[in-house]
């Protein structure tokens, strides 16, 4: 409400990449984070006339204790860059949107390439 009197603000939801693409072995988890980015799309478009954005950012393999139970070199092996990602990458993302007051509905992938 304080954003909408406001008529300013960035909402940044964080989903994941098994939210664009599904993963078999992850059902419930790609659900709710597919559920973060339609919600990111139809609130963006709710909240825009009152100057607020809202954007997604979509980390693919992270190196954080939530990979802990895969061996580096098996996750290496699924990344096109050929690494995992940083938690400080991923951040640089959420200031992106947070900077940009033009960029609304958007999901970025943060992924070194997984499509």
């Amino acid at each position: 409400k304080d954003m909408i009197n406001k008529k300013s603000g960035a909402i940044i939801n964080i989903s994941s990449m098994w939210g664009q693409c599904g993963a078999s072995c992850e059902t419930l988890y790609s659900m709710t984070k597919a559920g973060i980015i339609g919600l990111t799309k139809a609130l963006a478009q709710e909240v825009a006339p009152s100057g607020i954005t809202v954007n997604c950012v979509a980390p693919g393999i992270i190196d954080t204790r939530m990979n802990d139970m895969f061996s580096e070199d098996e996750l290496k092996d699924e990344v096109p860059l050929g690494r995992l990602g940083t938690p400080n990458e991923v951040a640089k993302a959420v200031l992106f949107f947070a900077e940009n007051p033009y960029v609304t509905g958007q999901i970025l992938g943060v992924n070194g390439g997984i499509v």
